[in-house]
This record gives C-alpha cells, structure tokens and sequence, in this order.
C-alpha cells in the first residue's frame, strides 16, 4: 500500500473500533470523578475531569506527521503505535493531591487488576521540585524543554485489548498553561521566538503559583491540626478545675 492508503486503513480501523474507546475511557473519567476513595476530610482530591476521542482529522495529520516508509502505521498496528486515541485529563488544585491520586491508580492496575498499564508512569517536567516530588513517588521523570508538565498513565482494559486509554494528571495552573501551549502550537510547531520566550514566562508564573497554592493548603491545614490540639486541651483544663472544685 501506498501512503494514502496506509492512512486511509488505520483510520478506519478506529473508526470500526470507536465506540469501544468511548466506552472504555468514559469508564476511566467516571472512576476518577466518582471514585469516594479519592477524597481525603471531605475534599475531593480531583477539581474535574475531562475527556476526548482523537478527533479524525486530528488523527489524519498525527499519521501523516508520523508516516516513515520504512515502518508505516496501518490497520495492523495502529492501536500499539498511537496510544492517544482516547484521552481523559485529571485536574487537581495542588500538587501535594497528586500522591493520592497516583496511589489510588496504582491500587486500581495493580491490587484491583482492572487496568493494565500499557507503559510505566511518566511524568513530565521542566522544573527540579517538581522533579524531586515525582521521583519520591518513584515515578519515571522526563525533563521537558518546552516547559510541560503533566504525568501520562496508558492503560488499557486487560493486556491483550486494542483499546488504550491515556491518562493525563496536571494542576489546575499547569492546565492553563497546556492550553495556551496547544493552542499556539498544534498541530504545527510555533518558530516564534518570542512565543517561546513568552511561555516561557508562564511556565515560571505557573510554577510559583502552584507552590503558593501548596504553602496556603498546608498552611490552612496547620491551622486546622492547632486548633484541633487547642479543643483538646480546654476539654483537658476544664476537668482538672471540675476536679479541683469538687474537691
């Protein structure tokens, strides 16, 4: 076959299989918007969840970008070859949230075995904290020089299944930066110079901003731990004096 119709192939082996993935990763958001486990005092550790199925001609340019002659994607390999074509996207509000959120995966794949992980975990990530955190989680770090940060999970069904889903965990700051990236840059690459440097600038306001997002949530939770150590006391005081005065 030729290139078109290598394409043409691999895209209708996903459209025959379409349904299966949005079945599958509406599964995979619904677990992660529901799931009771994955709240910690009465706060989910999940903001919200998003999906999407690789829309077509999406999936068209990613295959001609990806095309090599030598090794060309068709019906026959496609679903090993393109790992993204159903996507769901968890957002939280801090990082610290996230060793909850990646435990409870862990719990799903390999305590529960409903989830095969296609590939270990990856996190991606321009900057050293954020790479210090993940690598306590013992998760694979990639440092990325266009200023992403996320963690990517594929997961499928059981091992032998086509059907893939891929995972993407972010902070709500990290978020908006992946929005502004995406939108300057897909499908094709900016070569703007001062772009790049302009997210450049995000990617470090980000970065602040979701340290201080962490350092007021552990401070709210300090204050919460004090006043609860504080009650303890009174109770503590008031039946030494009742004591006392009966004595």
């Amino acid at each position: 076959m030729d290139k078109a119709e290598c394409i043409e192939s691999a895209l209708k082996a996903f459209a025959a299989k379409e349904h299966e993935f949005k079945i599958f990763m509406d599964g995979v958001g619904q677990w992660f918007a529901t799931n009771p486990n994955l709240s910690v005092d009465d706060l989910s550790q999940v903001h919200s969840v998003k999906s999407r199925l690789k829309n077509r001609e999406h999936l068209r340019e990613k295959l001609h970008r990806k095309w090599d002659v030598t090794d060309p994607i068709t019906e026959r390999n496609i679903f090993e070859r393109i790992t993204d074509l159903g996507g769901v996207r968890v957002l939280h509000l801090y990082q610290e949230q996230f060793a909850t959120i990646h435990e409870q995966v862990l719990t799903k794949v390999s305590k529960l075995n409903d989830w095969h992980l296609n590939e270990p975990p990856k996190a991606y990530t321009w900057d050293p904290e954020s790479k210090a955190f993940f690598e306590t989680l013992g998760i694979e770090v990639h440092i990325k020089e266009s200023f992403y940060t996320s963690v990517h999970y594929l997961v499928r069904p059981r091992l032998d299944s086509p059907i893939c889903c891929e995972i993407q965990v972010r902070t709500l700051f990290e978020e908006i930066w992946g929005e502004v990236d995406h939108t300057i840059k897909y499908p094709a690459k900016t070569l703007n110079l001062s772009c790049r440097e302009q997210l450049l600038v995000l990617a470090k306001l980000v970065g602040a901003g979701s340290r201080l997002v962490d350092s007021i949530f552990r401070t709210s939770e300090d204050r919460v731990s004090e006043r609860s150590v504080g009650h303890g006391s009174d109770h503590g005081r008031t039946a030494t004096s009742g004591e006392n005065a009966t004595d």
